[in-house]
């Protein structure tokens, strides 16, 4: 058996950052371990790419969800990264901290320290912005904040009938106070994917005291009484034990940390027992807690030929995409296809902070990774930002290679429905604004005929799909709340040298895109366990 200080589960947002940080100085050893390969495959690094892997079986687990009673028996395709990088290597790119309000509230529920206050000098100690050093943005960080070009016809429309609709445009999303509409920041640099393998473990791989395993999936967190002293993986069909002389630490996501949590002991005891697992420490809220951002979308087909569609469905235009990207890392091969954003109250009577996410893209296509329409179009996609909807996460077996059985429990929550209504009926309000109104020959999805609050609710249950967001099914609490899972140091209640470092520990979802917040959260748990290592 291997012996190492540290052994981190999954080199996703999280574990390349930890493995980085705990690495520096060569002091303590570290063993990183990716159940994925490399991120050697090229389309991850163009940013348009993610089209690519969106599917992709060797790049992404490609998880599915049972059933959703609340979306006409629907089962919902869930793409996770499963590769140097995790899931930074294969998302929309979009570099959004969330609001002041939303680590406030994690601070309020008893978890001391998390306050945006306290979590904003790692937020800037992370990025390299380049919108310039300031009192809440960063520079000469690891990962890259790069605007949008400005410009896009379609795009400067949008932000104008929104402003018609009482938006404000704004040009930093990430100050704490979000609301605004105009082009988002994305995790990219120099005309190529920023994701953490590029940004925090590629500069470290070189450093003797690291070692990063890939093809390794971990079956087991090992223990003698209650602490947590190794990791059992499997790699090439052999199964192998690495012991973690300091600790052990989880950074397998949402979906895959509890569910190490639970086949090693660690969870619902009862459940646990039903399955012939024995229970090391009961936490009744493993696996629960789910939350994720259900997207809405609403495509239009428009009126001038200025949009992505027009460019692929031209031989010469995907040409010239390619040469401008080769020329100058410009165009939309750099950018993806997201290029507007806006955060904005659609029950202003209810919401005190904007509750309500666009994504706007001069595309249309029937799913992510699907050909795009043959006709100018684009797409406003919505999605609520805090929804009270809760879902769940149980083992089928006890077999650390099965898949789990994931409930999502969308619009469970009769405020889910009336926001889901009340979004859809926004995004067509800024559609038919000017300037925007001008461009929009044709309302397509949900189209003319969807009309009433009930029509629009059955659109959205029928055509509803995530937008990637999973988290909080290990989520940090005090030991005085009976579902909180690990402490405010992410150590897991109950247990010793174990601690869960990922978007699973987020008690409610932040308001936007996960990916920078999870390396915020590591970029803090690594000054928890230096510091807990000085002091031991």
């Amino acid at each position: 058996m291997r012996n190492f200080d540290y052994v981190i589960v999954g080199a996703g947002s999280a574990g390349c950052t930890l493995a980085n940080r705990l690495s520096e100085g060569g002091k303590y050893s570290v063993c990183l371990l990716e159940a994925g390969p490399a991120d050697r495959y090229p389309w991850i690094h163009i940013p348009i790419g993610y089209g690519k892997t969106m599917f992709h079986k060797v790049y992404n687990w490609g998880f599915e969800t049972e059933p959703d009673p609340n979306l006409n028996g629907r089962k919902v395709y869930w793409p996770r990264g499963r590769v140097l990088g995790g899931s930074s290597s294969i998302n929309g790119l979009i570099y959004i901290r969330g609001q002041k309000y939303d680590y406030d509230l994690w601070a309020a529920q008893g978890n001391k320290g998390w306050s945006w206050d306290e979590c904003l000098p790692y937020f800037k100690k992370l990025e390299h912005n380049d919108l310039g050093e300031s009192a809440t943005r960063g520079v000469g960080g690891p990962m890259w904040a790069t605007t949008v070009p400005g410009g896009d016809k379609l795009v400067d429309a949008f932000i104008s009938a929104a402003g018609a609709c009482g938006v404000p445009h704004v040009t930093d999303f990430n100050d704490g106070r979000q609301e605004g509409v105009g082009y988002f920041q994305l995790s990219t640099r120099q005309g190529f994917r920023c994701s953490t393998a590029v940004a925090y473990l590629k500069p470290a791989r070189n450093r003797t005291n690291l070692t990063v395993v890939t093809g390794a999936q971990a079956a087991r967190i090992l223990f003698e009484g209650k602490k947590a002293i190794g990791i059992q993986y499997r790699k090439s069909g052999e199964m192998i034990d690495v012991k973690a002389k300091r600790e052990v630490i989880l950074t397998a996501g949402a979906i895959q940390s509890p569910h190490l949590l639970m086949v090693s002991g660690i969870g619902n005891g009862e459940h646990l027992s039903k399955l012939g697992i024995r229970s090391i420490q009961h936490l009744a809220g493993v696996g629960e807690n789910l939350q994720d951002h259900l997207q809405f979308r609403l495509m239009y087909e428009v009126s001038q030929p200025i949009t992505i569609n027009d460019q692929l469905n031209s031989i010469v235009g995907k040409a010239k995409i390619g040469l401008k990207w080769i020329w100058n890392r410009s165009g939309p091969l750099a950018i993806g296809i997201n290029m507007g954003g806006m955060f904005c109250r659609v029950l202003p009577k209810e919401s005190k902070t904007p509750d309500t996410q666009f994504h706007f893209a001069t595309l249309s296509a029937d799913h992510a990774a699907g050909q795009v329409h043959p006709f100018s179009g684009c797409t406003y996609s919505v999605c609520q930002l805090r929804p009270e909807s809760r879902g769940t996460l149980r083992l089928r077996t006890a077999d650390p290679f099965d898949r789990l059985a994931i409930h999502p429990n969308y619009l469970s929550s009769d405020t889910d429905k009336r926001f889901a209504v009340a979004a859809v009926n926004f995004a067509r309000k800024v559609a038919s604004s000017a300037p925007m109104s001008q461009f929009m020959k044709r309302e397509f999805r949900p189209g003319p005929d969807v009309k009433s609050d009930d029509e629009v609710l059955a659109y959205c249950r029928e055509y509803g799909t995530t937008i990637f967001h999973p988290s909080g099914t290990a989520k940090m609490g005090p030991a005085s709340d009976s579902m909180a899972v690990v402490d405010e140091k992410l150590c897991v209640h109950g247990v010793q040298g174990l601690r869960v470092v990922d978007c699973s520990i987020m008690p409610t979802l932040i308001s936007g895109n996960t990916n920078i917040p999870t390396v915020m959260i590591a970029e803090r748990a690594a000054d928890f366990i230096l510091d807990t290592a000085r002091r031991s």
